[in-house]
């Protein structure tokens, strides 16, 4: 079982607020109807991609032994916020911390990479329910709605997954090309085509290519 301090669970929340408002906006600008008419699409992806996030993490420490704990860093919550007025999400809230006796590089990166391995497939699972959902969209308000969803849910774990791979500061990227640069270089790309895809394609004509339409 996965255990929270209440210090992790105050720090998660916030960063949970903060991100939702900061994604939203990015997505909305000043626009108060598209900013509220986005919002419950933006919890959704948000919200589950950063709970698996840190239960990739956590997950990973404890079959090593180890404990981690989320903790809130003040100015990547204001590079966020910043970065959110010109449409782009800087997403650093916060960090995991991995305590342990003998923490060798190796677990150390393998820790840090759960996080966003966890975010790629869970953008992989959002982009094959849209498949399943954009045939369906035109029945029915709700398939419509579970398409945006899920479409939105590719865009936004694809860019928390290559965001969290940068190897600055306490990024998972920095522990992950420590450990291991050939892995951190072939994930790292993968999470970049993601992204780029879901810039330049966008997430409703990749459907369409992998439907064939």
């Amino acid at each position: 079982m996965v255990e929270y301090t209440k210090d992790e669970l105050r720090d998660l929340t916030i960063a949970f607020i903060v991100l939702i408002f900061c994604f939203a906006f990015a997505t909305s600008g000043f626009n108060l109807q598209g900013f509220i008419s986005c919002l419950p699409i933006i919890i959704v992806g948000v919200a589950i991609g950063s709970v698996l996030h840190e239960l990739g993490h956590k997950f990973v420490a404890m079959k090593y032994g180890c404990r981690s704990e989320f903790k809130l860093w003040p100015l990547g919550l204001l590079i966020a916020v910043a970065s959110s007025f010109f449409g782009v999400v800087f997403a650093t809230p916060g960090t995991v911390h991995t305590y342990a006796d003998n923490l060798t590089d190796e677990i150390d990166g393998k820790i840090a990479i759960a996080g966003p391995m966890a975010n790629m497939v869970l953008a992989l699972v959002f982009i094959a329910i849209a498949a399943v959902m954009y045939p369906l969209k035109v029945y029915s308000v709700v398939f419509e709605l579970i398409f945006l969803i899920c479409a939105i849910g590719f865009s936004v774990n694809s860019f928390l997954a290559a965001f969290n791979l940068f190897p600055i500061y306490s990024l998972d990227g920095t522990k992950v090309l420590k450990w291991n640069m050939g892995i951190w270089i072939l994930v790292m790309a993968i999470a970049g085509v993601m992204v780029l895809i879901s810039i330049a394609i966008g997430a409703e004509n990749m459907v369409q290519l992998i439907m064939g339409v």
